[in-house]
């Protein structure tokens, strides 16, 4: 191999070159977005032990549920701006420092009301993850590749929610719940140091290979404008693009709300499932979604080898073929063996992450770089507003009607959303947006 090939070149400023780093660095931010969803999932792990220790109704639990989707969705916009006027390196930082330590303080709560403030302040520290991710992907990666980097982004939205189940478990046989959220809290530290050390951003980065940046810089994007908050948001709120975005992600979002606080909940009430049991299949449904969001950025390759898409369309396409997945929960309402209900709930995990990734990925296809993350929070504000909702409704309807009728309405909510999307983002020839 020749030292030009190397793949750990000696640079000018004496530091090693890493080939392609970019991979490297969406892998930093993969585990960040992991360890953010294994403290966030440690609560609906466990809630049972929770609603017996607290002596919590099932509607106090929603409240508590509530509170994190309502901060989540406010301040995703607000977090989504700060990284883009911050840079990610520092935006996302402060966050992940907050979030870890509301994690760490949740072991010392001692009613419903003192974990619903906590998981306020949690949630509008986490909010960053969904901009970041948009970032990310915008700042590392050209346009030809950013669906299949959307993609691989997305993984570690659902593998931290995939390895919660174990390892919230086991920390709570070996502490007890209390030493289940410290432990989670730690993770979320020992990553912040990680994040600092070793992230920077393609422009300043010195163990990045000139043709590699050059790779990435190809598409010779705008140099990125900031803008005021509020002068963002507006004229963010103008463009009809955005719409066709933020109205699937509200359509898409209870699904995935339900995943991560609800599921563990219903596998106990009406499948008659123990913690232990749960902890062996609740990770079933986020596996299956590490999968669809592999899945999601190769499948829009396939729509465009095989029916000459557009990339626009292609992602559209894709978005759409996990909408048509979705339908699996409600088929999920008509079986009774416990198995068979986790399966059906996994393909709706795997159609999920497919749409949720290709939203992410249409954001930093239709908006420039100094927008990408403001948009992408904007989007998910829009998302957990139905979260948010979802999880009131469950509250006050679950213990008399049961968790059916809400199942057989998060089957249909996505193709209703793949209407919109055909709308305001498909594009009816090549280059025309619709």
């Amino acid at each position: 191999m020749s030292l030009v090939n190397h793949s750990k070149a000696v640079t000018q400023a004496g530091k090693r070159a890493v080939k392609n780093l970019r991979w490297w660095m969406l892998a930093l931010f993969l585990l960040g977005v992991t360890v953010n969803y294994i403290t966030r999932n440690a609560l609906g792990i466990l809630a049972p032990e929770l609603k017996n220790s607290l002596h919590m109704t099932t509607e106090q639990y929603s409240w508590i549920v509530a509170a994190f989707q309502l901060a989540y969705t406010i301040f995703q916009p607000f977090c989504g701006w700060l990284i883009d006027v911050l840079g990610l390196k520092l935006g996302f930082l402060i966050c992940a420092v907050i979030w870890a330590l509301m994690c760490l303080l949740h072991a010392g709560a001692g009613s419903w009301i003192q974990l619903a403030v906590l998981r306020f302040f949690m949630g509008a520290s986490e909010a960053a993850a969904t901009p970041a991710n948009a970032k990310a992907i915008g700042d590392w990666f050209p346009k030809n590749e950013r669906p299949v980097a959307a993609g691989w982004a997305g993984v570690g939205f659902s593998i931290g929610a995939m390895l919660a189940p174990p390892i919230i478990y086991a920390a709570h046989a070996s502490f007890g719940w209390h030493g289940a959220f410290f432990l989670s809290g730690c993770l979320a530290l020992l990553w912040v140091g990680l994040w600092w050390w070793l992230y920077q951003s393609p422009a300043t980065h010195p163990n990045l290979t000139e043709s590699e940046r050059a790779f990435i810089l190809q598409d010779n994007d705008p140099v990125p404008v900031r803008q005021p908050f509020w002068r963002s948001m507006k004229n963010i709120s103008k463009d009809r693009r955005f719409y066709g975005i933020a109205i699937p992600a509200f359509l898409a979002e209870p699904a995935w709300g339900v995943l991560s606080f609800w599921v563990p909940l219903y596998l106990a009430n009406e499948r008659g499932m123990d913690l232990k049991q749960i902890a062996l299949f609740a990770w079933m449904p986020f596996l299956a979604a590490d999968l669809g969001s592999i899945a999601s950025g190769y499948l829009t390759h396939l729509y465009i080898r095989l029916f000459g898409c557009t990339r626009i369309n292609s992602v559209v396409a894709s978005s759409i073929t996990g909408a048509f997945l979705m339908l699996s929960l409600a088929l999920m309402t008509l079986v009774q063996t416990p198995w068979l209900a986790i399966l059906l709930i996994s393909v709706g995990g795997f159609g999920h992450q497919v749409i949720s990734c290709m939203l992410s990925a249409l954001v930093v296809e239709t908006f420039d770089k100094g927008q990408m993350a403001t948009v992408n929070g904007m989007r998910g504000s829009c998302a957990w507003v139905a979260s948010f909702a979802f999880s009131l409704i469950i509250g006050v309807t679950a213990d008399t009607f049961g968790f059916k009728p809400l199942f057989i309405a998060m089957g249909f909510f996505d193709l209703i959303g793949a209407i919109f999307l055909v709308m305001f983002i498909a594009q009816r020839r090549a280059g025309v947006p619709a």
